[in-house]
């Protein structure tokens, strides 16, 4: 185990970071068509539905990406620079991923390109407002 700052880390290099991340809907039932089919075109599969949210991911025990209707029963709501970045694995899955999302009635919040060298994403905005991107390294 490794002290980092004052705190105890034991992951190793090859561990992941992120268990999952999750975002707000004020309509599950929508939420959960949306993210079934767009996520469905990475390979992910609902892992986990617990009535008010639903994990999508490959396998448990990798990172999920959830949607939920907000535990404190107040309207969700979306974080002023929070945003979720998924993998595409290529620059063609960015822009086939971005027009997905858009035709499923997301809005466009910047069109697949190149934003720097080797960095290739296009950003969204769910039918809840939450921000996020597909994007590729490479």
């Amino acid at each position: 185990m490794q002290v980092i700052y004052g705190l105890h880390h034991s992951l190793r290099e090859s561990d992941t970071m992120i268990g999952y991340c999750m975002v707000g809907s004020n309509d599950l039932e929508k939420a959960k068509a949306f993210y079934g089919t767009l996520l469905a075109e990475l390979g992910a599969q609902v892992l986990m539905d617990t009535g008010r949210a639903a994990f999508y991911g490959h396998a448990m025990g990798k990172p999920m990406f959830g949607v939920c209707l907000p535990y404190d029963k107040q309207p969700a709501s979306v974080g002023n620079g929070s945003m979720v970045a998924l993998p595409a694995g290529s620059r063609e899955a960015v822009e086939r991923l971005h027009a997905m999302a858009i035709a499923l009635g997301a809005s466009d919040e910047g069109a697949p390109g190149e934003r720097m060298p080797g960095f290739y994403a296009g950003y969204f905005r769910d039918l809840d407002g939450n921000k996020l991107a597909f994007f590729h390294l490479g």
